[in-house]
């Protein structure tokens, strides 16, 4: 051992901060950079004249500080959840009639909002990736679903690819946003609509669109999902969506549920009209407000944030206008991927969302009563 350690500790502190402040900076290339700092450091106190000490540094206790990352916010997430948080531009109805037809500035202000995606990390689930539609797509941790389980260590069976979704004046679980059911997922399905008490299942995709998007995951007229038995009382063909009405039974309890499928919806495009939607929006909230249940609202396409993110805004913008007389987009769309990341995943859509909204305020011009 040098007899000369001590001069070595003060170069050891200098690496020591510069590994965690890489690690604060979350650099992909952190590792090169610490690997170029060890280099340099070994030069400069190989160098030192009329010395013979050499770099002597325990890198197992490098190993073993605790990257910044883990459980702490870098800056990067640190600035994602503050623009989640804080950005807003309230709308009235003339400045939501303007902005609906300045493209230029809706693209600008939907390429500022953070995607706020899941690294596979933060899942601490082994396998989740067999339920899982598509590998970039996860749910956020803080507001996944959790399913319940006879088995507590059995984390898998607990997994669903679906979070909670705030709605109006941030109504907690007002919604669900899912994947399309998977064939092994079926089962996950239904459990999660029967654990929590869903009245409206409200599903935007085709089962193929050139690829499998989604699995047939109901019965022509009675099916048994795991522990859930599902009924089709009723089937009504609309214009745009068809509409089925369900009977869920599981020991001894019944309920029932209407489920809405739309298949107007173009594929890699949004719709020519917003007005299919809107009337979808609004036979869905008169179903909801008829229930007894005040269990969330399920809604799903194929990855569960493109359709599904312009669902669930173009439904809570549409209250926002009905009781304020204002609405605000980018604030409406912050807290949907504070909620699911990658809510409203184009600019297509996010304009798609104001044209919806802009249409809904020309139907309903009276301005609330103060």
């Amino acid at each position: 051992i040098p007899t000369k350690m001590y001069e070595i500790q003060k170069y050891e502190k200098l690496l020591f901060f510069a590994y965690n402040f890489l690690n604060l900076l979350d650099l992909a290339w952190h590792t090169e950079l610490i690997t170029l700092c060890i280099f340099l450091l070994y030069l400069c106190v190989s160098s030192r004249r009329g010395s013979n000490v050499s770099l002597v540094l325990d890198m197992s206790a490098l190993g073993s500080v605790e990257p910044l990352s883990s459980g702490v916010v870098t800056p990067r997430e640190r600035a994602t959840q503050e623009y989640l948080q804080s950005a807003g531009r309230v709308l009235s109805r003339q400045q939501l009639r303007d902005i609906t037809l300045n493209t230029q500035m809706l693209n600008a202000e939907f390429a500022e909002i953070p995607m706020n995606f899941v690294d596979q990390k933060e899942l601490d689930i082994p396998n989740h990736g067999s339920k899982n539609r598509y590998k970039t797509i996860l749910p956020n941790p803080h507001s996944r679903v959790i399913l319940k389980t006879k088995n507590s260590n059995d984390l898998l069976s607990s997994y669903i690819n679906a979070n909670y979704i705030r709605g109006y004046l941030r109504d907690e679980k007002a919604f669900i946003a899912t994947q399309g059911p998977m064939i092994n997922t079926v089962n996950d399905f239904w459990q999660m609509v029967w654990q929590e008490d869903c009245p409206v299942i409200v599903m935007i995709t085709k089962l193929k669109e050139k690829n499998e998007k989604c699995v047939l995951y109901w019965p022509e007229k009675r099916g048994i999902y795991g522990r859930v038995e599902v009924f089709v009382k009723n089937v009504k063909e609309c214009d745009h969506y068809i509409i089925r009405t369900l009977i869920l039974k599981q020991g001894g309890q019944s309920r029932k549920v209407q489920h809405y499928w739309y298949t107007s919806w173009p594929d890699h495009k949004t719709p020519e009209s917003a007005g299919p939607l809107l009337q979808l929006v609004n036979d869905v909230e008169e179903d909801r407000r008829g229930f007894t249940s005040s269990g969330p609202v399920i809604v799903h396409c194929s990855a569960g944030i493109g359709r599904t993110g312009c669902f669930i805004a173009t439904t809570i913008g549409c209250r926002q206008l009905e009781l304020e007389g204002v609405v605000d987009v980018l604030r409406i769309v912050c807290q949907l991927r504070t909620d699911r990341g990658g809510m409203i995943q184009t600019e297509e859509q996010y304009e798609f969302v104001h044209h919806a909204l802009n249409l809904y305020e020309s139907r309903h011009p009276v301005e609330p009563v103060e």
